[in-house]
């Protein structure tokens, strides 16, 4: 499950860091460029989510992952539908799209069992979504070119820490302790035969 779980994660990073480059270096973007560049991203990040959903033991933390597939899914429909969609409207949508995907990021990394690593990752990761989208919506006039520059912007950072996060899930892995719900969590309690071994006392076959 853990390697699973990370997969997802790299996966994720990979693509958004590589639709940030693609960004950045479009100078001639067009409005329906941008769409079709932020539907690709949003259905492939659905992808991720829905993978995340599958690789949870619990509801709670697959409930979050599967909020946020269906949240980048329909912020996907809703861009490639609208044809006439102007730049305005594009950057208010980009805007609500990253702030609600944001603020429930943030909610599902307290409610999945990781640790404190992985789970800082995920806030991180959470609360980029909701500053860009802050920003992107207090200035619903900017041109393309500047919506794009800072929706690559936002891809790169966004990308980064998701890749990181995952290198950290699979070291944990790789030294024994499982990141999601298999090893001593922050909230999972200490296990007794562990702190009994740490206090010395005796093993008994």
């Amino acid at each position: 499950m853990l390697r699973s779980e990370s997969t997802s994660f790299l996966l994720r990073g990979f693509v958004a860091v590589a639709l940030g480059i693609v960004a950045i270096a479009w100078p001639g973007v067009t409005v329906s460029a941008l769409i079709v560049l932020f539907a690709i991203y949003v259905f492939c990040d659905a992808i991720g989510h829905f993978h995340r959903a599958f690789a949870h033991d619990r509801a709670g933390p697959a409930a979050g992952s599967i909020a946020l597939g269906l949240l980048d899914v329909a912020a996907g429909v809703v861009a490639l539908v609208w044809p006439a969609m102007t730049v305005f409207v594009l950057t208010v949508w980009l805007g609500v799209w990253a702030v609600v995907t944001g603020v429930v990021e943030v909610g599902a990394a307290f409610a999945a069992p990781v640790r404190r690593g992985v789970r800082t990752g995920m806030v991180v990761v959470g609360l980029a979504s909701i500053v860009f989208g802050i920003v992107v919506f207090t200035h619903p006039s900017v041109g393309v070119l500047s919506v794009t520059l800072l929706f690559g912007l936002f891809l790169l950072v966004y990308g980064v820490d998701l890749m990181m996060t995952g290198v950290r899930m699979r070291r944990r892995g790789a030294r024994g302790g499982d990141a999601l719900g298999g090893g001593w969590t922050d909230s999972a309690p200490y296990p007794e035969s562990a702190r009994r071994a740490d206090q010395g006392a005796p093993r008994y076959r």
